[in-house]
């Protein structure tokens, strides 16, 4: 039995049209969390430099990292600030 890559895994799983509907779907949430990675690399902080500056725990961070948490305005407001950064929310038609 042949490994496949991870990229020869993706490209055989968007074949299926559903998978690729839900894939899609999650688009904005993969978008959002990638850019929550973003801000704490440039700001030089590993999870758990960042959980302590932000008064909670590496588990909370790795949550809100994973996608897996439901995280509020004011913790993201707290993640960000903690990186060095602002959050604005913005929305397009």
């Amino acid at each position: 039995m042949k490994m496949m890559s991870l990229d020869e895994l993706k490209k055989e799983a968007f074949k299926n049209p559903h998978f690729k509907k839900e894939y899609d779907a999650l688009e904005d949430e993969f978008q959002f969390i990638a850019t929550l990675l973003t801000m704490r690399q440039k700001a030089g902080l590993t999870q758990d430099l960042l959980a302590e500056k932000m008064g909670t725990t590496t588990r909370s961070i790795i949550r809100l990292e994973s996608g897996s948490g439901n995280p509020g305005w004011k913790t993201l407001q707290k993640y960000a600030h903690a990186c060095g950064f602002k959050i604005q929310l913005q929305y397009t038609h």
